[in-house]
């Protein structure tokens, strides 16, 4: 009945390591895309707002 002896302060730094990587890949999916990706979509919101704008309708208040 013997237990597997470990060094905690090792297996501490471990598990932070392993939770900094988990971070890491999460960063990379969101933030990581190239910079024709960045202009291609704030092209695209550009557009999208433009036509937006140019569908709508102006507001005509009648005089009282």
């Amino acid at each position: 009945m013997s237990a597997e002896i470990i060094n905690l302060r090792r297996a501490r730094k471990s598990k932070t390591r392993d939770e900094a990587g988990k971070q890491a890949q999460q960063n990379r999916v969101t933030f990581g895309r190239s910079k024709i990706e960045k202009n291609r979509s704030a092209s695209e919101l550009a557009r999208e707002k433009k036509k937006l704008d140019g569908h709508q309708r102006d507001q005509i208040w009648p005089k009282t």
